[in-house]
């Protein structure tokens, strides 16, 4: 029994070392052909090329963006204006007295059309 012992032990020791001698798999820093450099030189141009539309991507983005703001602004100048006129027209309503003047101005503003007056 001490010789099939040994001998099982020599075996273990056999497969132990042959692992350790794989050591990593994959690829080995520092060797590469010529395919994988012109696979680099590609994978490069790639990204450029891909780095390039983004940065065409983000300028039609701000575009569109800036574009929104500057309705939105004519928007709001638009809306000041009409509160500002509705505002005025306040003013002279609490100023005038008779209905007839009231009428006159709700026709002025065009609130009150014209076929009422006919």
């Amino acid at each position: 029994m001490d010789c099939d012992s040994m001998q099982m032990a020599i075996t273990e020791e056999h497969q132990s070392t042959e692992r350790k001698e794989c050591g990593r798999r994959g690829r080995k820093p520092g060797r590469k052909s010529s395919s994988e450099k012109v696979d680099v030189k590609a994978k490069l141009e790639r990204s450029r090329q891909s780095a390039r539309e983004c940065r065409a991507r983000k300028k039609l983005r701000y575009q569109y963006l800036e574009e929104l703001v500057a309705d939105r602004e004519k928007a709001v100048i638009a809306l000041r204006a009409e509160l500002e006129r509705f505002m005025q027209c306040d003013r002279r309503l609490d100023e005038m007295a008779s209905p007839n003047d009231i009428d006159q101005l709700l026709k002025d503003i065009g609130i009150l059309k014209q076929e009422i007056f006919t």
